[in-house]
């Protein structure tokens, strides 16, 4: 059996990314954005977080953030 590496989660990474993926959504849902918002706004309280950032490409590695666009 092989076993995999599994990559910590960012702290609030997942809240992070389910509230940029709305605001990007082509329909725009105001009312769930804000819900999503204070989603991630409750983690930054609690877990302390001071700051967010995203890896440059040159510091790109597997399972970091990644950008990709609509056609």
């Amino acid at each position: 059996m092989r076993m995999e590496k599994k990559l910590p989660q960012p702290i609030c990474g997942q809240e992070a990314v389910n509230l940029l993926n709305c605001v990007s959504e082509s329909k725009f849902d105001q009312e769930k954005c804000v819900l999503l918002l204070q989603s991630l706004r409750e983690c930054v309280l609690s877990k302390k977080v001071k700051k967010f950032s995203i890896p440059s490409e040159d510091h790109n590695q597997d399972g970091a953030a990644s950008l990709s666009k609509r056609p």
